[in-house]
């Protein structure tokens, strides 16, 4: 088994390319092995050069939602009144510390996704 560490792009996309090669290696066995320390040095790479930003708040609690076939109200036990929900969603109002408190341990959305700053859209009134 020939490992080096992952140095510059050409390294890394050999190395890509090495795990899509092992890709239905049996763990514990020479390949499989082989396979596992070619993730761990992949990942490695992708952490330092290819760093994969925090999506917005919103764009998190929307697809939270979504993905788990939930509705607007099922926030209400995290965020408050229904017009309050909707003020969050629309960008309104901001999330507050307590919002967020409860949305992470109530829903498990990431308090370091949801305490990034984001933009927000002047009312009309």
């Amino acid at each position: 088994m020939d490992v080096r560490p992952i140095k510059t792009e050409a390294d890394y996309q050999a190395a890509l390319e090495e795990i899509e090669r092992l890709f239905d290696a049996v763990p514990g066995t020479p390949d499989g092995d082989h396979l596992e320390v070619l993730t761990t040095l992949v990942e490695a790479y992708e952490e330092q050069h290819h760093p994969i930003p925090f999506p917005d708040p919103i764009e998190a609690i929307n697809y939270h939602l979504e993905s788990r076939g939930l509705s607007d109200r099922d926030l209400e036990p995290y965020i408050g009144s229904s017009a309050l929900v909707t003020e969050i969603l629309s960008r309104i109002r901001p999330l507050s510390i307590d919002m967020i408190r409860r949305l992470h341990n109530g829903l498990g959305i990431s308090a370091d996704i949801l305490i990034q700053p984001y933009s927000l859209v002047k009312s009309a009134a």
